[in-house]
């Protein structure tokens, strides 16, 4: 491959994304130039496009697009995501413009590039002087997330600074390219057209207000009077949104204004999509080019980059592309809205013929800098310098035999405070906004029974603040647990989730079977009892699992409780039935797609069994917990928790982003359930690899636990850590830490059983 000599050595394989043909826009048109250029300027490099659709059906796209992408479907930029790491592919070039990304201003695009690893350039098409607060955001965020920006003009530059305070160092201008065609006089290209014998002024692109047409129509009669064989040229089809909005009634009202000035013969209209090569054609017999465009702010203008580039004299209104590309007598420049103006340059330059021709050669001349083989030169040295640049990710390899963080309950009193524990965290300072919820305290609740060290004092003051959560959340009318609860305590429901109500009657059969304290064991006992067969309405997997794990932590206090033993054996037999239904050779689990918490099926099941004494519930548990264990492995080997981007994908592998702590804990609960129904002491192996997650043995080597004060981060991101520190986070770590703590010991001591046997 040939190599900019600027740029190192290396890259052989780069993805494109943007539009593509045959969608017919000027970014599409643009998208493909600049595939073709890379490769025929690169043969040996590979290029991936990937193109964004905008219908319903995709278009007829030619080998080169790898993979097309629905605009409005932001899972399928997730996909696409996965399959750009997937592919190999070094670094990513966006071509970026409004409209062509889903989401609020485009907002779906973040969603891909924020679940890279690979560098990312990207090409701004339009930059907005003043954008809107969404505009504005999301830009920026993606100005933040690429290693370098591209622009088309200098003035683009000025704008990215002054607007968004983009570091210069981050932008590069590259002109906008344009195609080899050698100069030639008009003259010798209008027969092809009928055009023998007129003077043509010509303005390409797709037909829309945006354009400036009328400005330009008005100064035909002026044009026609002093040059009757003058011709107007108006090429190109209707705007696709002006279309779906009007028809063709813009096109209809230019034709009538022609003919109420009198110069319907002067004006032509050809409506139609024209291919690159046929444009070339028309640019070349066209004896003026002219862009009447009325937006000064007009970043970028393909056409009239194309229009210099064989040749043409341009005479154009003072937009910021056309002040640049037209620069020291490149073309002639009016003000907007000036017909009486656009009038006086074409006639100047239709009265003097040597004085066009001159114009034409100094056009052509800036053009030769700006061929596509140019462009492809420049992007291929900025993306490989990116490459280049980009950090390189050393892998901490940590111990495997690595210590467990001592359980610690600073985090969790810092989140919490007499009316319960709260929500959420900016940083670590506890956001009142969110109030509270039960979820929160339910977990809250089951942590002060399992914690050790612990003042017996402080045990009894924060079970208790819990406990009155739980119970006040009660709504005996609904026969429902609250759930959400704002920070003024008044409540923002009637009744709670049925994932909510489920946790909470897990926490009360936690508490009622291993509470320390007298008087709360007697309390969650007498809650179980009463609330209990609510579970028998809920119709939720996970809502269900989390009953049936309160209902057999219940039997250990009370191993006649009715109750408890229907809500295991029913839903223990419901959850294998939706296994039956669900799985596939290669999909053995309860449901089609992945979701939150996806341990607390199989250990729920696992629990029934030993309470119920049924192998058949076991053997279920263990086997879809291998297979959750083995799609929570990562290539290398370490624990990847089931990210938030895997949600609802029907028998779907699972994405590697967002991951939270909640997944790392339900594993090694459930792979504690798998040790103590089965003996096997592999399930401690699974539950310690899961646990050093925590510690930074993951895909980021970031570790997620803050052990200073018992903290644990939100989520582990593509691009780093979620800060945040709220109070699901926090309860996992804690949690766990209990879990793997207890586990550690049970290996002791089957470790020193076994010495003793021998």
């Amino acid at each position: 491959m040939a190599h900019h000599p600027l740029a190192p050595a290396g890259t052989g394989h780069v993805a494109l994304l943007g539009n593509f043909l045959p969608r017919r826009c000027g970014l599409a048109t643009f998208t493909t130039h600049c595939h073709d250029a890379l490769v025929e300027q690169f043969p040996d490099l590979t290029v991936d496009v990937y193109a964004m659709d905008d219908r319903a059906e995709s278009y007829a796209y030619p080998p080169a697009v790898t993979h097309s992408i629905p605009q409005h479907d932001r899972a399928a930029y997730l996909d696409a995501a996965r399959r750009i790491e997937a592919s190999g592919a070094q670094a990513l070039w966006v071509q970026h413009e409004y409209g062509i990304y889903g989401g609020a201003a485009g907002e779906h695009l973040l969603a891909l590039i924020d679940r890279l690893t690979i560098p990312v350039v990207v090409m701004l098409h339009t930059i907005l002087e003043q954008p809107s607060p969404d505009e504005r955001r999301v830009i920026e965020a993606l100005i933040a997330r690429a290693a370098r920006v591209m622009v088309m003009a200098e003035r683009g530059r000025e704008i990215l600074m002054r607007t968004h305070g983009t570091d210069t160092r981050k932008i590069v201008t590259v002109p906008h390219g344009v195609p080899d065609r050698p100069l030639v006089a008009p003259d010798s290209m209008k027969e092809q057209f009928g055009w023998q014998g007129r003077k043509v002024v010509l303005t390409f692109g797709l037909l829309a207000p945006s354009k400036g047409i009328e400005t330009l129509i008005s100064a035909v009669p002026a044009i026609a009077a002093r040059h009757p064989e003058a011709l107007y040229i108006v090429l190109g089809a209707t705007h696709p949104n002006v279309v779906a909005h009007e028809g063709e009634a813009y096109r209809q009202r230019l034709k009538a204004d022609a003919e109420a000035l009198g110069v319907a013969e002067h004006v032509r209209f050809i409506d139609g999509f024209i291919e690159q090569e046929e444009l070339l054609d028309y640019l070349q017999a066209a004896d003026v080019y002219a862009t009447p465009y009325p937006n000064p702010a007009q970043i970028t203008s393909g056409t009239l980059s194309y229009a210099v580039g064989v040749g043409a004299a341009v005479v154009s209104t003072p937009y910021v592309h056309a002040t640049e590309i037209l620069a020291d007598n490149h073309g002639i420049i009016v003000p907007f809205g000036d017909s009486a103006g656009f009038a006086d340059a074409i006639n100047g330059l239709f009265d003097e013929a040597d004085r066009r021709d001159a114009l034409s050669a100094r056009a052509y001349a800036r053009g030769r800098t700006m061929l596509w083989p140019r462009l492809a030169d420049t992007a291929m040295a900025v993306i490989e310098d990116a490459i280049e640049r980009q950090p390189r990710v050393l892998r901490v390899e940590r111990s495997a035999d690595h210590p467990p963080l001592e359980p610690d309950l600073a985090a969790v009193i810092r989140m919490s405070d007499g009316t319960g524990m709260l929500q959420h965290a900016i940083h670590s300072v506890p956001d009142r906004r969110h109030g509270y919820c039960i979820d929160d305290n339910a977990r809250a609740f089951i942590l002060m029974h399992r914690i050790d060290p612990l003042d017996d004092q402080v045990r009894d003051e924060w079970t208790t603040v819990y406990a009155s959560f739980i119970q006040h959340a009660w709504n005996e009318d609904q026969r429902r647990f609250r759930n959400f609860m704002g920070f003024d305590r008044q409540w923002l429901e009637d009744t709670g989730s049925e994932d909510s109500n489920g946790r909470t009657l897990w926490a009360l059969g936690v508490g009622a079977a291993e509470g320390r304290i007298p008087k709360h064991r007697i309390w969650a006992g007498e809650w179980f009892e009463r609330t209990a067969p609510i579970a028998l309405n809920l119709g939720s997997p996970r809502a269900r699992a989390f009953a049936m794990l309160g209902a057999a932590a219940y039997l250990e206090a009370r191993p006649d409780h009715g109750v408890s033993h229907t809500i295991l054996t029913r839903f223990g037999e419901e959850l294998t039935a939706l296994l039956d239904a669900a799985r596939r050779p290669e999909w053995e689990w309860f449901e089609i797609v992945l979701a939150y918490d996806n341990a607390r099926l199989p250990e729920a099941l696992l629990r029934a069994g030993q309470v119920l004494e049924r192998q058949d519930f076991i053997d279920t548990g263990l086997a879809t917990l291998e297979w959750i264990v083995s799609r929570q492995t990562s290539p290398d080997g370490r624990f990847r928790a089931v990210g938030t981007d895997s949600f609802g994908r029907a028998y779907a592998d699972p994405l590697p982003f967002d991951q939270q702590p909640l997944e790392a804990q339900a594993t090694i609960d459930a792979c504690a359930a798998a040790f103590h129904a089965s003996g096997d002491t592999r399930w401690i192996d699974e539950a310690e690899r899961a646990y050093r997650w925590y510690l930074g043995v993951n895909d980021l080597d970031l570790p997620l636990a803050s052990g200073a004060d018992g903290g644990c981060f939100d989520g582990l991101m593509p691009s780093g850590l979620n800060r945040n520190q709220g109070a699901e986070s926090i309860l996992a770590l804690q949690l766990a830490s209990c879990a793997i703590s207890a586990l550690s010991k049970r290996r002791e001591s089957v470790s020193n059983g076994q010495e003793r046997a021998a």
